[in-house]
């Protein structure tokens, strides 16, 4: 591919500057030799030995062959790395008539770069025999020629060399003519048919002869070609050249038609025997590029002549006169040559995909060359600079591309290099051999999760093996290296029961919770991932995962006070001279959810008498709406619905007694049908009369004795049921902060009595009741 395009700075290296100093080159060349047509697979050397190595070493540095061109002619065996013969050789078609025919070839190592210089001779066998252009050749004497007259005959070709090509020329046996065998300025050998014997027209007028051409082989090959020769009547003079040689010079490329030369003989004769004509005497392949005007001797291209194809021609041309008599001269022809052959780039090998980060690999290894001569078969070579590579330069114009430092395959995974080739001839001709260089990918990077930290949530009675999020991390390596495997850490805290709430996909980081999850046992968990890639070695990193418990509403709130218990209701007293707002108790409750799930509301849902009492929806008072009234009934029986805000909502509800007294003095107070058991709460009931005693003023301490007295001395007589709340479920350093259902310390000391269905009384001493607020 040869293009032309405006390039940047670029590395030039001149092929007649060796840059030895890059790199080591072996200081000897070897020299093998083959026969040609031997069969491929033939054991040729040992590298190993001739070059010095180890054994192994070969192998070791990827040891190549490499020749010239795009066909590689010798081989290293896989196993042993013995030199063979890779294909087999024909020496007349590799070198032509050139002898010796060597081919140059270099032995590459690699870790460290290293050049050996060879070559190889092909040595030729005798595998062609001598042939004739033509078969039959004609030739006319006169009969008044006198012997010793040398007549030139037409050559035979032989494409053997040394001593497998053309020896000598025979004649077959006859009394007047034999046979010398002449050399031509270029070696060729060319036969002269020489006179012994005088001819006569009226004794023989023609005669046919048998030349043979002999070559030097074994065994020997031999052409033959039929010599007719006529004897003409008298013709006393033969054509004559001006010149016996004619030398000449023409550029290569001149177009068809372009006259070389003008040759010029002259026949004494008069008449026809003086008119000559002219033709060209050898007619075979190589003449075809010369033509020859017959009447006056110009001769002209007959199609563009090559200089790397044939450096100079030797012409024959023959003279004829109208008697049949002939003269012969020679025509050398020098082609010069001319800046008409662009350089060629021949890649040996090409080593694509290359590993990132190793320095000084090997790309590629070519040769460059250029058919022309002299200064018009210089080159320079060079790449775009600002690409990671060089061009090192060995012997008989081989470079290798190497990397210019570690590649990065994440930065750039793919070069396209220009390799430009110029020569420096007039005008200077170019040619681009562009070739894709791929790198291949090394474990170099950890996977990256996209999250330092993940915060998953998820509702609480999940179901099992639900998902509830993914972690996601990637790797900037290809291929296996770039596959990851997703795994679970061991938590820190070694309480944590992780194994049996999560699990992770190792392919695609899906997390599942394992169970159900529940929000007032576990709010939130913390736990690590752990991304690992499957090169070699294994590289990678971790994410923390945060996985937040949502609440959700299930469970229903529960109410703490008044405890029910439907043997023995409690019963709050209630005087009838109260105020409108009068707080009679407080429903206390809790909801085991959190959040707007957990808050709380209080509703009346029934009552013996609507209207008289309400309650407080947010902390869940009880109080009188209005004023109480003698028409008003005594007993009372409240239902306080208490719902939370979850969705949907849930709800509990507790059944109050409120008994409305004249005053907790009166001497006759009708209880309340209590049950049996509750008449056992004697203590209690102590400890409530104290609990009021220290709020009384201290003028009312010994009426509170002689209270307390006359209750123990009335239980031991008529054994009552006396309800309150129990100690245990309001301690005493409660305080209502939030309104949310919790006691106040005042509240402590609400007392409500139960007794049997029989007729004992107790009468209640009216206390003083603090006024709180609403």
């Amino acid at each position: 591919m040869v293009k032309t395009k405006v390039q940047p700075k670029k590395r030039q290296v001149a092929t007649f500057i060796i840059l030895m100093l890059l790199w080591e080159v072996g200081s000897e060349s070897l020299l093998y030799s083959i026969m040609e047509e031997t069969e491929s697979g033939t054991f040729v050397a040992n590298l190993t030995k001739d070059l010095g190595l180890r054994e192994g070493e070969l192998a070791d540095r990827s040891a190549q062959v490499v020749f010239k061109g795009s066909r590689q002619h010798l081989q290293l065996d896989s196993q042993t790395h013995d030199l063979l013969v890779n294909e087999k050789l024909d020496r007349e078609e590799l070198c032509g008539s050139t002898e010796p025919c060597v081919l140059p070839f270099q032995v590459l190592l690699e870790n460290p770069l290293q050049f050996f210089q060879a070559t190889l001779r092909v040595r030729d066998i005798n595998d062609h025999a001598p042939e004739f252009a033509a078969r039959k050749m004609l030739l006319k004497i006169s009969e008044i020629t006198m012997p010793g007259k040398i007549f030139p005959l037409k050559m035979a070709q032989d494409l053997d060399v040394g001593s497998n090509g053309l020896q000598n020329y025979t004649i077959s046996s006859n009394p007047h003519f034999h046979v010398l065998t002449s050399n031509r300025s270029d070696g060729r050998k060319f036969p002269e048919l020489v006179l012994d014997k005088a001819l006569d027209r009226e004794e023989q007028s023609q005669f046919r002869l048998t030349l043979t051409a002999l070559d030097g082989g074994s065994p020997q090959r031999s052409g033959t070609s039929e010599i007719q020769i006529l004897v003409l009547d008298i013709n006393d003079n033969i054509p004559e050249f001006a010149q016996e040689l004619y030398e000449a010079h023409i550029f290569e490329n001149h177009p068809t038609g372009s006259l070389v030369i003008t040759v010029s003989a002259t026949d004494l004769d008069a008449g026809s025997f003086g008119e000559v004509s002219y033709t060209l005497f050898q007619d075979d392949e190589i003449n075809e590029a010369f033509e020859i005007n017959s009447i006056n001797g110009e001769i002209r291209l007959r199609k563009t002549l090559d200089f790397e194809e044939f450096q100079s021609y030797h012409v024959d041309i023959e003279a004829t006169d109208g008697g049949g008599l002939t003269g012969k001269c020679s025509l050398i022809v020098q082609v010069l040559d001319v800046n008409d052959n662009a350089p060629e780039l021949t890649m040996s090998s090409l080593n694509s995909p290359v590993a990132e980060n190793l320095p000084g690999i090997i790309v590629a290894v070519f040769s460059v060359s250029d058919a022309d001569s002299g200064r018009n078969q210089e080159v320079i070579c060079s790449i775009d600079d600002n690409l990671p590579f060089l061009l090192r330069p060995s012997v008989e114009n081989f470079y290798a591309l190497v990397t210019d430092g570690a590649l990065d395959r994440e930065t750039q995974s793919e070069y396209n290099i220009t390799i430009m080739v110029t020569d420096l001839g007039t005008p200077r001709l170019k040619t681009e051999h562009s070739i894709t260089v791929l790198v291949s990918d090394v474990n170099d990077n950890a996977p990256a999760f996209s999250q330092t930290s993940y915060t998953l949530s998820v509702r609480e009675n999940n179901s099992p093996a639900l998902h509830i999020g993914s972690v996601s991390a990637t790797d900037r390596d290809s291929g296996s290296n770039a596959q990851l495997t997703y795994s679970l850490l061991p938590p820190q805290d070694p309480h944590l029961p992780l194994a049996s709430l999560v699990s992770i996909n190792a392919d695609n980081g899906q997390l599942f919770a394992l169970r159900a999850l529940d929000f007032e046992a576990l709010q939130a968990f913390e736990f690590r991932v752990g991304a690992t890639d499957r090169g070699s070695p294994a590289l990678s990193s971790q994410a923390l995962v945060r996985v937040v418990v949502l609440d959700d509403n299930d469970n229903s709130p529960f109410v703490l006070y008044p405890l029910q218990n439907a043997s023995a209701p409690c019963t709050e007293l209630v005087p009838r001279a109260a105020e409108p707002g009068y707080l009679v108790t407080k429903v206390v409750a809790v909801d085991g959810d959190s959040g707007q799930n957990a808050w709380l509301s209080f509703q009346l849902l029934k009552a013996t008498e609507p209207g008289l009492f309400g309650v407080w929806a947010h902390n869940g008072e009880v109080r009188t709406a209005r004023l109480l009234s003698e028409r008003d009934a005594a007993r009372h029986r409240l239902v306080v619905l208490v719902k939370d805000n979850g969705e949907p909502p849930l709800s509990a509800s507790v059944t109050l007694h409120v008994l409305l007294v004249d005053g907790f003095s009166q001497p006759y107070l009708p209880l309340p049908e209590v049950a049996p058991e509750r008449a056992q709460a004697d203590s209690l009931t102590v400890y409530l009369v104290i609990a009021l005693a220290s709020v009384s003023s201290l003028f009312l301490f010994s009426v509170l004795v002689f209270v307390a007295v006359r209750l123990c001395r009335r239980s031991r007589a008529a054994p009552l049921g006396v309800c309150s709340v129990p100690e245990g479920h309001f301690p005493g350093h409660l305080v209502d902060v939030s309104d949310t259902g919790t006691l106040s310390q005042s509240y402590q000391y609400e007392v409500c009595l139960a007794g049997d269905s029989g007729s004992g009384e107790f009468k209640f001493l009216k206390p003083i009741i603090p006024n709180f607020p609403l």
